[in-house]
């Protein structure tokens, strides 16, 4: 590690083994550790053996640690940015901070690693070869109307994160809007002990719940609007192509559909009516 580096570390979101050697060094080699909660990471460290001094770095004090940490660097120091879980800077403080370090001409070095948005997005089963994150959805207002109306209409697969008190308003909120029938996912404690990754349309989620008390950190992964749901014209006779290569691969009609319905941007009818005829085709 260069001296005079801040180093963006990602954390384990819930399991401990799943900070990376690369993240274990580096958290034992440098000066200083700047942490969302001192309390929470201290665990992280104990848990390891690590004897580095803690400073916190939060939303309330970011501003006011910009300039000890510019000072650190100018001697010489290397200093660590870790979040309470996952990559520092997605949805965490953070970002004024790696600004404010790369405009001093100071090195800015990330330490990949875990992140509920990438974890939740690989077991979605959704297209990721773009998607929105969104954060957290505001509480009220225009600014929460604006928000919902971003994640309804985006073609693209959305990624957002909700408290558990809140998620039957977000899911009521989008069926409302007319993404009932859309594929959904929500990860509830990604890692940890009582991991559970749910698929369904919007409704079906919203409706189960609705009735279920829900605890732990949760992600929510959304289907994006598709071009058959926006009225474009849909290339059926590529996606009849594709869906006769699976049929005689021996894919299933849900996978089969599944896969059109992202790749191609059809309704959920349109994708399954194409996926029927191309496995009695087979």
């Amino acid at each position: 590690m260069t001296p005079g580096t801040l180093l963006i570390v990602s954390t384990p979101i819930g399991n401990l083994a799943d900070l990376s050697a690369r993240a274990l060094e580096t958290l034992e080699g440098v000066t200083v550790v700047y942490a969302e909660d001192t309390r929470h990471s201290a665990t992280l460290l104990r848990h390891y053996g690590f004897r580095t001094p803690l400073r916190s770095l939060h939303e309330h004090n970011e501003a006011r640690r910009i300039d000890e940490v510019l000072e650190r660097l100018a001697r010489g120091e290397r200093c660590a940015l870790i979040s309470d879980a996952g990559t520092p800077t997605v949805s965490d403080p953070g970002t004024r901070l790696v600004t404010a370090v790369a405009g001093g001409g100071f090195r800015v070095v990330p330490i990949p690693g875990p992140s509920a948005v990438t974890a939740a997005l690989a077991a979605s089963g959704l297209s990721a070869g773009r998607f929105l994150f969104l954060g957290f959805a505001p509480r009220k207002g225009r600014e929460r109307d604006n928000w919902m109306k971003q994640a309804r209409e985006s073609p693209d697969t959305v990624v957002v994160f909700e408290a558990p008190g809140r998620l039957g308003a977000l899911l009521e909120a989008w069926v409302e809007g007319d993404a009932s029938e859309r594929q959904c996912v929500v990860c509830r404690e990604l890692t940890k002990l009582h991991e559970e990754v749910r698929h369904g349309t919007v409704a079906a989620l919203r409706d189960y719940y609705t009735e279920r008390s829900v605890r732990g950190e949760i992600t929510v992964v959304l289907e994006g609007r598709s071009a058959g749901m926006s009225g474009e014209p849909v290339d059926e006779e590529a996606a009849l192509a594709v869906a006769n290569e699976m049929a005689h691969g021996g894919r299933t009609t849900q996978e089969i559909a599944r896969r059109l319905r992202g790749e191609f941007g059809m309704t959920r009818n349109q994708a399954y009516e194409l996926a029927l005829r191309a496995a009695e085709r087979k």
